[in-house]
């Protein structure tokens, strides 16, 4: 079995990734040739390049090659302890010593800490089924399979992208409505994530990914302005930053219907995917190769860090 525990923390940062080992040639089994690694290499690679919500998870995808676990992807250890803040360090002269007894602290009571560990499963996955014939190809065979890798990479980052924006919809533990795309009703918007991400002491770079409608609104917005230092550009058609959150527009696909907006804390949580079997195998009913993959996907986040997530549900009257 195949998995790897991780320790999670609360509105985490992230670790920093470790760069990709060089591409190393593909072992042959019999008739078979793996790529598992090279295509691990190449899907990171697009993935850190192409994806849309990589910054809302920890070291954006990982990736795992030669998983053969069918259900687990890893295990998170976590506490629901709350942290208790004792009082002032008891000097009485009757505690411990003197007619004090040697099972009592001058530290106060003692709270024993103790950790859970929860089973993340796999939730989805893809496959890869194609063949190239040496004869139909009309290009070079070996250049033609490193192309079509790098197309189903493109393609698989496409999906991970509208699944991503579906996991990061349901993760929100707050929802705020857009009544229209109005100066004032975009204002009270801001105003209420602001004060929302303040109250609740969420700490982090705070991200809001947008539709076009509600970037070129925000864009135009009267606040926006030379004359209040703004860093907004009209002829460019951008704006960074809006009310302390960094501004990225995004197609309108990613979004769950009605929705418009997402904002949280970057690095709040985990994508993985196990890459099961990458493999080329020389065909029997063409003079060429099919080309083979199987992989399982997943996402998660912790119950805690969903309140550093919030959708934005555009009113029915905009």
């Amino acid at each position: 079995m195949t998995e790897k525990t991780l320790n999670l923390q609360m509105f985490a940062e992230g670790d920093t990734q470790t760069p990709a080992s060089p591409v190393t040639p593909a072992p042959t089994v019999g008739n078979a040739r793996s790529f598992q690694s090279q295509f691990k290499e190449m899907l990171n690679a697009v993935f850190g390049a192409r994806s849309v919500f990589g910054d809302f998870f920890a070291n954006g995808l990982e990736v795992l090659d030669g998983v053969s676990d069918n259900e687990t992807a890893f295990r998170v250890k976590t506490t629901d302890i709350p942290v208790a803040v004792g009082g002032a360090y008891d000097t009485n002269k009757d505690n411990v010593f003197g007619d004090g007894s040697a099972g009592s602290s001058r530290f106060g009571d003692m709270t024993e800490i103790i950790y859970k560990e929860t089973s993340v499963p796999y939730t989805g996955g893809w496959t890869i089924h194609e063949g190239l014939d040496r004869y139909t190809v009309n290009h070079n065979f070996e250049q033609a399979l490193v192309d079509r890798q790098e197309q189903q990479a493109i393609a698989k980052t496409e999906w991970y992208n509208k699944t991503h924006g579906k996991f990061v919809s349901d993760s929100a533990g707050q929802t705020e409505t857009l009544a229209s795309y109005t100066d004032a009703n975009i204002l009270k918007l801001f105003n209420a994530l602001t004060k929302y991400f303040v109250d609740n002491q969420i700490v982090g770079t705070k991200v809001i990914k947008v539709a076009p409608d509600l970037y070129n609104a925000l864009v135009d917005h009267a606040l926006t302005t030379t004359a209040k230092h703004s860093a907004a550009s009209i002829d460019e058609n951008g704006i960074v930053r809006f009310k302390g959150f960094t501004i990225e527009q995004i197609p309108t696909a990613y979004f769950q219907t009605g929705e418009v907006a997402y904002a949280y804390v970057t690095g709040i949580a985990k994508a993985f995917t196990g890459i099961t079997t990458a493999r080329t195998i020389e065909a029997t009913t063409f003079d060429g190769v099919e080309i083979q993959a199987a992989a399982k996907t997943g996402e998660y986040i912790l119950p805690v860090n969903k309140k550093a997530v919030v959708k934005v549900k555009l009113g029915t009257g905009a």
